[in-house]
């Protein structure tokens, strides 16, 4: 550890378990997405994923996905043709900027009335605060928007642990799997690739980070994915075993 000064952090399968994003995050978006439409329709961040929805929708019909029609008409026949299109997105876990987008403003409501609250393993929070007393510096790359991701670690089960964390960095930066996506992120926060550690459960994620010069650990947790080759990254199953 003497050589990272900061450390990049994946969500799900890394500070909490999938169970949470697949059995909690996803079916309250998806059961509140037709809800959330119809209450701001018109407003301008709702039309901004509304147009990057369907820009999506037109790729997936050239690359003849069979996505459910998007159908213009009333408001009503749009907002059901929408939440059609976005429930099929959400079905198959779809890595768009439209629907995290979409999904983080439904969460938000989710967070702040209490329902939901992020469940976080157990040893993430200390070691979170244990790597900023030491001088370790702390951002998120993740799949979700950052809006979601800043809502998550602001109610988790260990606290508002967001005065922990200096950046946070979604899919507009590039893929999770993109070695450009790295090296922008190492050049926005200013330190050297070298001395940016990246931690997630994914070894095809890993190695894109690896390639960008970042050091590199998989983190196994209970339900992860299995891995079938870790391509010589570091190998974790807590936080603890960075210390």
């Amino acid at each position: 550890m003497d050589s990272i000064r900061h450390i990049l952090l994946d969500i799900e399968g890394t500070v909490l378990p999938i169970a949470f994003v697949h059995d909690v995050l996803f079916p309250y978006a998806r059961l509140r997405v037709r809800e959330y439409l119809t209450l701001h329709f018109g407003s301008s961040e709702l039309l901004a994923d509304i147009a990057n929805l369907r820009q999506e929708h037109f790729t997936d019909v050239q690359q003849n996905l069979q996505p459910p029609p998007l159908v213009e008409g009333s408001q009503d026949v749009e907002l059901n043709s929408l939440t059609a299109y976005i429930h099929w997105l959400i079905d198959r876990d779809r890595k768009s900027t439209g629907l995290k987008s979409l999904q983080g403003k439904i969460w938000k409501e989710g967070y702040v009335d209490r329902t939901m609250k992020a469940e976080l393993f157990e040893d993430v929070a200390r070691a979170m605060r244990n790597w900023r007393g030491a001088g370790v510096k702390i951002s998120i790359f993740s799949s979700g928007s950052k809006l979601a991701q800043q809502l998550l670690f602001a109610h988790t089960n260990g606290g508002d642990l967001t005065s922990l964390i200096d950046s946070y960095f979604d899919t507009t930066i590039g893929s999770k799997t993109d070695v450009e996506s790295y090296q922008r992120i190492a050049s926005s926060l200013k330190v050297k690739a070298s001395e940016l550690l990246f931690i997630s459960d994914v070894v095809a994620e890993l190695d894109a980070a690896s390639a960008a010069n970042l050091q590199t650990t998989l983190c196994v947790r209970p339900g992860n994915h299995p891995q079938s080759d870790v391509h010589g990254h570091r190998l974790i199953h807590s936080f603890n075993d960075l210390e």
